[in-house]
């Protein structure tokens, strides 16, 4: 980790009014995950432990799981500057020199893991093999092959596989949406647009960042999110790819990175456009413009994740438009339940906070239209 990453992260982990936020970091982003201090937190339900967190979605992650009853126990990671970090913020956590000391503790009921993401799913099987479940980053699955050798093995053990698409189960005005969609607010879902534009912030990123064997690719990498948000609010079981680009457009010395990509994806209830890039400029003042349309046959939702570039403050903004009249809507008090659910079933072996059908799927997609792809001629 260079000085300019390390430094942006200890200003992140500030204290402010009882709340510890914590850092969820692609290159320049920060987005703040709560989570009560000491003394305030819930009664432990589950004990769960970490392996691996070469992305920042780790602290995310753990707080997502501590708010929902998970006391976190231990934690391995083979880089001394990132352990050091991870230290720091959950200084709870006793680091281990081997992967098995976690995988052979019987007391350990989750695994979380942000680890470089061609690991993650030989890692994941791992973890179901020593009967524990598991909650990983996006990707959780980089390749075709690994998600047939993910399904055998979840299948044959029974674990959780559960894969963190924060962008919809950690976010606010997206919980929202969910909820005006299931109660009929635009009538019938007839389409998605997902656009998910990063920040290049090259000083921050990790060798393997770059080189598309590691992380899969821009569509199995970042659309992952839309994907799964395509699923949900469609409510689709099954769907096929109709049509996937990538390409790189402005960064040539790095020869297999995707700077761009999009599919046009049909489900059974409903269709998809998604569009990802690393070209958000530093004039923002964030990571990312990212939005959610959601078209339905009586009006449309539209959700601006991160930023309102018309001027209000923060994000998490959902717009509604429906037969009556337009509205804003402010997110600040929706409840976050993805960890919650997630220690549910864990203990009662139920499907609350995401079906394992779903999870697949999402990640199915993801790869057929990243493998699918075509090169999109050099502008």
């Amino acid at each position: 980790m260079d000085n300019n990453r390390r430094s942006f992260i200890k200003q992140a982990l500030g204290v402010s009014a009882g709340i510890v936020t914590v850092p969820h970091l692609t290159g320049n982003e920060f987005s703040p995950y709560t989570l009560p201090l000491a003394g305030r937190q819930p009664l432990p339900r589950i004990r769960f432990s970490v392996i691996g967190i070469n992305h920042s979605h780790i602290y995310g992650q753990v707080s997502t799981v501590i708010r929902g009853g998970g006391e976190l126990v231990a934690f391995h990671a083979k880089e001394d500057d990132l352990a050091a970090d991870f230290m720091r913020r959950f200084p709870q956590a006793k680091r281990v020199s081997l992967e098995t000391e976690i995988l052979e503790d019987q007391t350990i009921q989750l695994v979380l893991s942000s680890i470089i993401p061609v690991e993650r799913a030989p890692l994941g099987i791992r973890v179901m093999e020593h009967g524990k479940d598991y909650m990983v980053d996006k990707p959780g699955i980089t390749s075709l092959a690994q998600l047939a050798d993910v399904r055998k093995v979840q299948k044959q053990t029974g674990r959780i596989f559960s894969i963190c698409y924060s962008e919809r189960l950690e976010h606010k005005a997206t919980i929202k949406a969910g909820e005006l969609v299931q109660k009929g607010a635009i009538g019938k879902v007839v389409q998605t647009i997902g656009m998910g534009p990063h920040r290049m912030g090259i000083p921050s990123r990790p060798e393997w960042f770059f080189d598309k064997k590691y992380f899969g690719g821009i569509l199995c990498d970042i659309a992952s999110h839309q994907f799964d948000q395509f699923l949900w609010f469609t409510g689709s079981t099954s769907g096929k790819i109709l049509a996937s680009q990538v390409a790189n457009v402005h960064y040539p010395q790095y020869r297999e990175f995707e700077d761009f990509g999009d599919a046009l994806v049909q489900g059974n209830r409903g269709s998809g456009y998604i569009r990802v890039d690393w070209f958000t400029p530093d004039g923002l003042n964030t990571w990312g413009d990212g939005r959610l349309t959601v078209l339905g046959t009586d009006g449309y939702i539209e959700i601006r994740k991160n930023v309102d570039i018309a001027g209000r403050d923060g994000g998490n903004h959902l717009f509604l438009v429906d037969q009556k009249n337009t509205q804003y809507i402010d997110c600040r008090d929706v409840d976050l339940p993805y960890g919650q659910q997630l220690v549910d079933d864990i203990l009662n072996r139920t499907e609350t906070a995401m079906t394992q059908d779903h999870c697949f799927l999402a990640t199915e997609l993801t790869l057929l239209a990243q493998q699918n792809a075509s090169k999109m001629e050099k502008i």
